[in-house]
């Protein structure tokens, strides 16, 4: 099953997509780029489960127990599952590090495998195998001892596990091949530097060498040992197209990326079809290679004029809702999202040959979100619309009943996450909003279906109890209907008394909340507040006219709908006018420090996590390769270049009201932020500090945009629900040993967490 829906974004954003603070149920995928960080896990770091609580309303209306965050913000014992191509084993990440050719693996203290109760060390995230039918012979087949691995996949060869890994969250990323078998690891994109024009290695701000970041671009079973790799080892600003064999390391440069270049495609035979690229007005064109463009064996590739033709041209209104999303296995069909002539973006067929266009299905409450594929003809067999929840539209009768059967898996919605190739063998996920998200095999080899359990991400939180996630729609003062999504405490129902309520704002901007299990609506929850995730204008999904009401509006509308919904929860009941948070990151990071500076009275307080301060030093800062994408900024966002784009974007900076923030604030951030740099949040607390004005800032050196590794997300929750706890009167767990087995640095503000006084200013790293 493809996932779709922010995929686009990603292309069209050049990788700018900030991931933010997310629950692990509402996750999107990035084509060309990689998914964003997820959240959320199973695992508990010793902490207490009494902790301390405050006396008030918040604890009075919340009679669930306390759930320790280490089982919200750890490790999940197995998560993001997969089917080798033959159907005979699940891959999946887990704690732990394994011996390649070791059966049993490296087992936690507890008893699971990979280490359940890892936090940290022994406890980074690996690739696991296991046989369908022996989960107790899963063995690890990667070693990562430090940050753990996220993204990875399945070669064609279902011999070789591909992964991504950076360092320490600075996403200069670098794809790997493990073979099963041996153990070998190979570091297919092994460029440590980027030579400049008099041959010596380029280096950027500060002057720390330029290091290129890999993308793995495609795979097919028609080639099983390539893969089509892009790397910026030749021009910091274009990632190059390679092909590379899998089972040597042996790599080729086939396509130099052509001017403002931010994706390629390449076709089920690994053709190369079309490199994307942004257009001075924030729009795109596909590029369609000449027969010297790409480097076959023997001849050399050609990047110079007349190489690439304009296929397709897309106006910005169309850029980041349309684009191409795969070809049959005969190549004589590309499947594209495509929202030209429409608002809600459809999934359609062209026919390759004559350009022929035909509109498969489609939705006018919601784009394309995700497609149901066949692992052999790679045919579309159904398509997927998400407003509120996803909602399937089948368009092959021959997986109807399969539907229909795994929609008796429970509660919840149901994902084919992967096929074996002869398509007898599905692996299924079952998510819901209250509870861990349960892995299936479902067998339709037979006249008989059948689906066997195979295991929960997080089983531990089987054993607490946890609030539902309900879908709300909330109407802007101008008229546009908001999707969002609250939580409330276990226990509450729409005739309590208000609650203090934490408004969570997620990334992007150019991105989504989705209905699902959600750590942080959980754990705000359980401590007694009420929890709204809005999708403001400019988040996707909902069609282009939504997405794009947002240009120009950062600090402008964006954050009036915000407004809109604090007003819609005090005016129905759902939160005390005086006791609303609000907390994000990324792109919410930046509406929490815009929240206190622009509307200094609405909110108690805020947590920012990887917020911009000021626009135009984020701008001018951005990485070298989301320079393609900067016609989408100006278009979007604002114009640096000019001396009138710099005062409106000065205008919608933070930074720039810093006089007027009067409500407690709590920052954190990565050091190694590329997309976000720390700067961001250095100067905004130094202008705190130097008027005065009280800040609790806390900085992670091994992290990057948002904190992936378990031990610095428990901490910094940690901090954070202490903070909420001191300013909203919600129930909270003791801080204990957390911030002391992080990388945390308190760099201001200890005084104005409780608990936190007194923590050392720099603990080593982790």
């Amino acid at each position: 099953m493809k996932k779709l829906g922010q995929m686009l974004i990603a292309a069209a954003a050049a990788g700018m997509v900030c991931a933010g603070v997310r629950g692990e149920g509402a996750r999107t995928e990035a084509r060309g780029g990689e998914p964003p960080p997820r959240s959320g896990g199973s695992t508990q770091d010793g902490s207490t489960e009494s902790g301390f609580t405050q006396n008030g309303p918040a604890q009075a209306r919340s009679g669930a127990a306390l759930i320790p965050r280490a089982l919200l913000f750890g490790n999940p014992e197995r998560a993001r599952a997969m089917l080798s191509p033959d159907g005979s084993t699940v891959a999946y990440l887990a704690p732990g590090i394994g011996k390649a050719g070791d059966e049993k693996g490296a087992k936690s203290p507890a008893g699971g495998v990979g280490g359940v109760g890892g936090v940290g060390g022994d406890g980074a995230l690996n690739v696991w195998v296991a046989p369908v039918g022996n989960l107790g012979a899963a063995r690890a087949v990667t070693r990562d001892a430090t940050r753990g691995i996220r993204q990875y996949q399945w070669a064609h060869t279902g011999a070789h596990i591909l992964y991504l890994q950076d360092q320490d969250g600075d996403e200069n990323w670098h794809v790997y091949s493990t073979s099963l078998w041996t153990g070998a690891t190979i570091d297919l994109t092994p460029f440590t530097e980027i030579p400049g024009p008099d041959g010596r290695p380029l280096v950027g701000r500060g002057g720390a060498p330029l290091r290129p970041s890999a993308r793995l671009v495609a795979l097919s079973p028609a080639r099983p040992t390539t893969a089509l790799v892009a790397v910026n080892n030749r021009d910091p600003r274009l990632h190059d197209l390679f092909r590379v064999d899998i089972t040597s390391g042996a790599i080729e440069r086939i396509a130099e990326a052509p001017e403002n270049t931010v994706e390629w495609v390449a076709d089920h035979m690994l053709n190369v079809r079309y490199a994307i690229a942004f257009t001075d007005d924030g729009g795109q064109v596909w590029l369609a290679p000449s027969e010297r463009a790409v480097r076959e064996p023997g001849k050399a590739a050609d990047a110079g004029p007349g190489a690439w033709t304009v296929a397709v041209t897309l106006g910005p209104d169309d850029a980041m809702t349309t684009g191409p999303v795969g070809f049959t296995a005969d190549n004589t069909v590309m499947y594209v999202q495509d929202s030209r002539d429409r608002d809600t973006a459809a999934l359609c067929e062209v026919v390759v040959a004559t350009g022929e266009k035909r509109v498969l299905a489609s939705s006018e409450a919601a784009d394309l979100a995700n497609i149901l594929v066949h692992p052999e003809t790679r045919r579309v067999q159904a398509a997927c619309f998400n407003r509120e929840r996803a909602d399937w539209v089948i368009l092959d009768e021959s997986v109807r009943a399969d539907f229909v059967a795994l929609a008796g898996l429970g509660r919840g919605d149901v994902e084919v996450v992967s096929r074996s190739r002869d398509d007898r063998t599905w692996l299924v996920l079952l998510r819901s909003d209250n509870g861990p998200s349960g892995y299936y095999l479902y067998r339709r080899g037979g006249e008989e279906r059948a689906t066997e359990f195979l295991f929960w991400d997080r089983p531990a939180l089987k054993d607490v109890e946890l609030a539902m996630m309900k879908p709300v729609r909330i109407t802007t003062r101008d008229g546009l209907e908001m999707v969002s999504y609250l939580t409330r405490p276990v226990g509450t129902d729409e005739g309590s008394t208000p609650l203090p309520m934490v408004l969570l704002v997620h990334g992007g901007p150019w991105a989504r909340d989705e209905w699902g299990y959600n750590a942080f609506h959980q754990l705000f929850a359980n401590r007694g507040y009420a929890v709204l995730s809005v999708n403001f204008r400019g988040s996707t999904g909902f069609g282009k006219m939504y997405l794009n009401a947002s240009r120009g509006e950062w600090a402008g509308k964006m954050h009036d709908d915000l407004i809109d919904a604090v007003d819609w929860a005090v005016r129905t009941g759902v939160a005390d006018r005086e006791k609303v948070a609000i907390v994000g990151g990324s792109y919410g990071g930046y509406a929490a420090l815009v929240g206190l500076t622009f509307t200094p009275d609405v909110f108690a307080c805020g947590v920012s996590v990887v917020g911009p301060s000021n626009l135009v030093t984020l701008l001018e800062s951005i990485p070298e390769y989301w320079k393609p994408g900067m016609a989408m900024w100006r278009t979007r966002v604002g114009d640096v270049s000019t001396p009138e784009g710099r005062e409106f974007l000065l205008s919608r900076s933070p930074l720039k009201l810093v006089d007027r923030i009067r409500k407690p604030l709590l920052i954190g951030h990565g050091a190694n932020d590329p997309r976000v740099k720390l700067a961001e949040s250095d100067q905004i607390v130094a202008a705190m500090k130097a008027r005065q004005i009280p800040v609790t800032y806390v900085v992670f050196p091994d992290e990057g945009h948002g904190f992936l590794r378990p031990e610095n997300r428990v901490a910094f929750w940690g901090i954070a629900e202490a903070f909420l706890s001191r300013q909203l009167g919600g129930r909270c767990e003791d801080l204990g040993g957390v911030v002391r087995d992080s990388s945390a640095e308190i760099r201001a503000g200890a005084e104005g967490v409780p608990g936190l006084a007194g923590t050392p200013a720099a603990a080593p790293a982790k």
